[in-house]
This record gives structure tokens, C-alpha cells and sequence, in this order.
């Protein structure tokens, strides 16, 4: 497998999502103790959350990854789907809602406490197919252009005419990627590719004892039901490409660090290998964005997104968690990855010109108060500002190098200027410290955190340790030699 270029988006591209319209509802609260009436746990509600879902979600995940997209599909006339259409249209996506009597969106809602879901209610009451024309019409319509067609099938209807559909696409010579449910895959007769999980393969061609099985069975399958190819996404395995021949079987290890939450996962999966196919990369670069993307999504709450920087700072390891000196835009990818686990930022910042006992103490005291520590570090320019022409005794490069050697740093990022200030109103950190005898509204960017909910906290400087007060002894010292 050849190694992955930076992921560039062809913002010229347009790519058409059609399938079942799911509003996801998420309500946090805290639970501390159990209710006495039974024994469940008692949800002190304290914010709530609408998200898209199903054809949404891959429509916001290719959008997220910066290719224009549209979503088609039917929902109900009620507040639940103009909530969607609203969200839809926040993130830039373009929504081609039908709306019809008698059909009520389907609206998932979790209870989720100390990033776990306790429970799930399902609020639906159809089943079946949709016969809808105005589908069919609305689909013919805007077809031409599209790049890419993506078929997301949740099993909720509105995708009675999927076979017409696809045809209809590769007619134009439009590659369809189609998220099947049930186990008839001929259905799907005609696609580019269909990615099915494990489960749902198997549901269809029975166990797979390993890569061996999905092979043959996947092969098979191509050549009964007339699909091009088959992404078997396999959980912590990873994913599985098997068309009709050997070229076209490829095995992927799974990205993911940490697993906090699968829902939404395939959807990324599938917005992903769209966003790559309408961007120009061949079928087998854009799955392994997509399972670089899968990776990352997993580690988040609830149905997510991936973004191009998220994605691009995945493929170069050297950029990932081993570096510490970041520019702005590095970290503020990485900062929204550790804030979806839930983890604490501390900031900080000075000059660190001769690191010495006092700033060993102090950066281990504010890391203490969370999860990361995050130092801002004045360039050469500003440090010349602020101490005067004959300072930085160490330069920017310098500086930074010894700061990543402590273990308390998780992450350094240069400024200039004379205060950090814009880069704290960027990465609003749940702790911004300062050292010294500041009050907490003298320090740069303090509205900005507490704005945020955020805390500004004052930590004291020990006594005898300064960068100045080294310097002025290895002067004295120096004269008391020459003398």
C-alpha cells in the first residue's frame, strides 16, 4: 500500500446523497444517583443537541471534508425535519426535502452521562417503502453535474426505487457508492461499490472465518448481484475491498486509538471514499482516506465529522502526537480531537529563555489543574520587545526543543506579538495560568476563557528563580573573573 498524499478536496466537485432523513437528538445531564421509584439512574439534564443522521450525516461528512454536496430524500412536515433542513443548511449543504402527510421524521434521541449512552428511543411509527414520484422527479432533476451519487439506505423507505436510481446514474456514466441495508444486495444491482459492515455481509453470504472467506464470498457476491465492488468494513479488523478479481482486493489494519463511539461511523466511511472519488483519486486512495477517516470519527461522541485537517494531520504521523511544536492550525486539530474525549486544556505562556527549577515547578503546578498543557512561547522578535536587544539569550528553536523535553508539555506553540491573546480567543482553554502577582482581569485573553466557561487561574512564582536574575550572576561572575 503506497503511502497517502495530503487529502485536496476539488471544491469544483458536486456529489448527490438520496436515502432515509434521521434527526439525531442527543441530552447530556449528570447521573449520581439512582431514582427510587426504580432502579435506573437518575439524568440531571444539563444541555441538549440536534445533530443530522442518517443520508444527513454522510451529506455533512462530505461537506465537512470541503466537497460540495446535496441531499435528497422524504421526511415528515413537522418541526423535527425543518430542525434538519436548518442544521443541513448551516453547515452548507444543500437540502432537496419532500415533505409528506402522515410520515413523521424519524427522530433517534440518546440520554448520554459521563460520555456513555444510557439509553436510545427510536421515534418512528412507518415501515416499508415510500412510494414517492416526487423522488423519482426531483432526482432526474438535478442529476446532471453530480460527480458522485451516494445511496444511504437506513431501511426506512425511502429508497423503494433503488434500483431505478441507479441505473439512472450510471446511465450518465455517475458512480453510485450505496450504504445497504437487508440481504438483498441484488437490489443494488449496477452500484460502483456498496459498504456493508461485517454483520451485514454475513447476513448475506454467512460466517466468514477470516480474510480468506470474504474474498471468495466476497467475489461471488460482485458477480450475482452485478456490484462493481464491496467495502466490508470490519470494526477493529479494519476494511475489507473485494471486487470480481484479484486487483481489486485489498486488506486495511484499523486507524482507530481509542473507540468512544461508532455511531455514524460508516457514514464517514462512505462520505469519505465520495469526497475522494469526486476530488480525482482512484477507488483504493479514497478508501484508505476513508479508513483514516473511520479512525478518527470513532473517537468522538455521537454522529461527527472528520475534517480536511483532521484528515491530512492523520497521514503524516510525524504531525501527529509525537510532535510537540505546533502552529496554530496543527493544534487546534488536535486540541478539538482530545476536547471530543472529554480531556481538560491548560494554557500557559512566556518567553522560557533559560528554562531553569522555577518553570520546571510551575508548568508541572498548571498541568496539574488538567488533562493537557498547551505553551505559548514568544518568538525572538517579541522576546527583543520585551527584554531588550540583547535577549533571547537561546533562540526560538532552541527554546522550544528544551520545553518538549518535559513531560508535563504536551503541546508548544510559537506567537509573536506581545501577548498570546489571539491564540487564547482561538483555543478557549478550560485553564488559562499565569504566574507572578497578576489578577486574573490583567491577564491577555482572560474574557475570552471566561466567556467560554473557562478559568483564569494565578499560580505563584518561586522565589529565586528567574531567567534574569541567571543571567545578571553569570555576568557577575564573568566580571569578577576578568577582574
Amino acid at each position: 500500500m503506497r503511502m497517502l498524499k495530503h487529502f485536496q478536496p476539488k471544491t469544483t466537485a458536486n456529489i448527490l446523497v438520496v436515502g432515509d432523513l434521521i434527526l439525531d437528538r442527543y441530552i447530556y445531564g449528570e447521573t449520581t444517583r439512582i431514582s427510587p421509584e426504580a432502579p435506573v439512574p437518575v439524568v440531571r439534564v444539563t444541555a441538549t443537541e440536534e445533530r443530522p443522521g442518517g443520508a444527513a450525516n454522510v451529506a455533512v461528512n462530505i461537506r465537512a471534508l470541503g466537497v460540495a454536496v446535496a441531499v435528497l430524500g422524504v421526511c415528515g412536515n413537522d418541526d423535527a425535519a425543518r430542525t434538519l433542513l436548518r442544521r443541513m443548511e448551516e453547515t452548507g449543504v444543500t437540502g432537496h426535502f419532500i415533505f409528506l402527510p402522515d410520515f413523521p421524521t424519524v427522530t433517534k434521541l440518546r440520554v448520554l452521562s459521563q460520555h456513555q449512552q444510557l439509553l436510545r428511543l427510536d421515534y418512528e411509527n412507518h415501515a416499508g417503502e415510500v412510494d414517492s414520484p416526487e423522488l423519482l422527479s426531483r432526482y432526474a432533476g438535478i442529476l446532471d453535474g453530480m460527480d458522485v451519487v451516494v445511496l444511504s439506505d437506513y431501511a426506512k423507505g425511502s429508497l423503494s426505487r433503488v434500483t431505478t436510481l441507479i441505473k439512472q446514474a450510471r446511465d450518465k456514466h455517475i458512480p453510485v457508492l450505496v450504504d445497504p441495508k437487508g440481504r438483498d444486495f441484488s437490489r443494488y444491482s449496477g452500484a460502483t461499490l456498496l459498504t456493508p459492515n461485517l454483520r451485514e455481509f454475513e447476513a448475506v453470504v454467512g460466517p466468514c472465518r477470516g480474510d480468506g472467506d470474504i474474498e471468495e464470498k466476497g467475489r461471488e457476491l460482485c458477480r450475482t448481484a452485478g456490484i462493481d465492488a464491496l467495502l466490508v468494513t470490519r470494526g477493529e479488523r479494519g476494511m475489507s475491498l473485494v471486487g470480481t478479481d484479484d486487483k481489486k482486493i485489498s486488506h486495511l489494519p484499523a486507524q482507530a486509538h481509542e473507540i468512544y463511539d461508532v455511531t455514524g461511523a460508516g457514514d464517514t466511511v462512505i462520505a469519505a471514499v465520495a469526497a475522494g472519488l469526486a476530488s480525482g483519486y482512484s477507488l483504493l486512495d479514497s478508501i484508505q482516506y476513508a479508513n483514516l477517516a473511520a479512525g478518527l470519527v470513532v473517537e468522538k461522541l455521537g454522529t461527527a465529522t472528520v475534517s480536511v485537517d483532521e484528515l491530512n494531520h492523520a497521514i503524516e504521523p510525524a504531525a501527529g502526537h509525537g510532535k510537540k511544536v505546533c502552529g496554530e492550525k496543527e493544534i487546534l486539530v488536535m486540541l478539538e480531537q482530545v476536547r471530543n474525549k472529554g480531556e481538560k486544556i491548560v494554557m500557559t505562556n512566556g518567553c522560557f529563555d533559560l528554562l531553569h527549577a522555577g518553570h520546571v515547578g510551575y508548568l508541572q503546578q498548571a498541568r496539574s489543574l488538567g488533562d493537557r498543557l498547551l505553551v505559548a512561547v514568544n518568538d525572538d522578535a517579541s522576546v527583543r520587545k520585551l527584554k531588550g536587544e540583547d535577549r533571547p539569550i537561546n533562540r526560538l528553536e532552541q527554546r522550544t526543543a528544551v520545553l518538549a523535553g518535559l513531560s508535563a508539555v504536551d503541546w508548544i506553540v510559537p506567537f509573536s506579538g506581545l501577548t498570546p491573546e489571539r491564540i487564547i480567543e482561538k483555543v478557549k482553554p478550560d485553564f488559562l495560568v499565569k504566574g507572578g502577582d497578576y489578577r486574573p482581569e490583567q491577564v491577555a485573553g482572560a474574557e475570552a476563557v471566561k466567556a467560554a466557561g473557562g478559568e483564569v487561574v494565578i499560580l505563584p512564582y518561586q522565589d529565586g528563580h528567574s531567567s534574569s536574575g541567571i543571567i545578571d550572576t553569570i555576568i557577575a561572575k564573568a566580571k569578577g573573573k576578568s577582574a
